[in-house]
């Protein structure tokens, strides 16, 4: 009897192109229908590992790391810079879920940045922030504003060292005004100062101390008054008895 061979099934066809589409490892380029680029890595036809992405419509471009389709890891988000005509660096540091989380430098302008802590793209933590008006700001924040404790330094030099909240002074700091040669202590409520002390603080080393020194309030006699305290004390309680 002629032997029979049984013929194999065949694959359909679009398994085949299926298979050929699903992009895993590295691709030199991967152009998206709204005008995306990306090259880097993939893993289960998603950006996974090393790659550059570039935005048609806003120009950004991120350089990094990718995580399962989203920025994870360490990254640079630059935009272009129309004037010069080249990028500009926007955002250094490290990345979670898409956004920014972890260590990062923010850079808002020529001469206003960030460096610090981040957390679901805020500023969370401990962070130091360079205004374009020349002060800084160092200390803890929460959601991308000032909160805790921290320090900010005026231009002229002056600063306040205490407590912060949603941006503002609240709460006990001082306040040194080392222009006049004065150092204020107290209490703040949404940045106005509302009850507290001041004294000459290096006064003789103020470019513009104030034109008389705060005078000293002191007891004359501080051994008599002490006496005559206790004295008053003692009597109300011999009477009680």
């Amino acid at each position: 009897m002629p032997n029979s061979k049984c013929l194999q099934k065949s694959e359909p066809l679009w398994k085949e192109w299926d298979q050929k589409a699903q992009k895993n490892g590295l691709r030199h380029q991967v152009n998206a229908v709204n005008g995306d680029c990306y090259v880097g890595q993939w893993k289960d036809n998603m950006k996974h590992g090393k790659g550059t992405q570039i935005w048609k419509k806003k120009g950004a471009i991120y350089e990094g790391d990718w995580k399962f389709g989203k920025r994870d890891g360490y990254g640079t988000l630059s935009n272009p810079d129309q004037e010069k005509g080249k990028y500009r660096k926007v955002y250094s540091g490290w990345w979670k879920d898409d956004k920014k989380s972890g260590y990062g430098i923010q850079f808002f302008g020529p001469k206003e940045y960030y460096e610090g802590e981040w957390c679901g793209d805020q500023r969370s933590g401990w962070g130091r922030m360079y205004y374009s008006n020349g002060n800084i700001y160092e200390g803890q924040w929460l959601k991308d504003k000032p909160n805790g404790e921290g320090m900010l330094r005026l231009k002229n030099g002056n600063r306040y060292e205490g407590y912060w909240q949603r941006g503002m002074k609240n709460g006990s700091g001082r306040f040194f005004h080392l222009d006049h040669g004065q150092l204020f202590e107290g209490f703040w409520v949404d940045d106005v100062a509302k009850c507290g002390t001041m004294i000459d603080f290096g006064r003789d080393e103020a470019p513009e101390p104030t034109q008389f020194p705060i005078p000293k309030i002191e007891i004359l006699d501080p051994n008599g008054v002490l006496e005559e305290a206790l004295a008053m004390f003692k009597k109300t309680e011999e009477d009680e008895d």
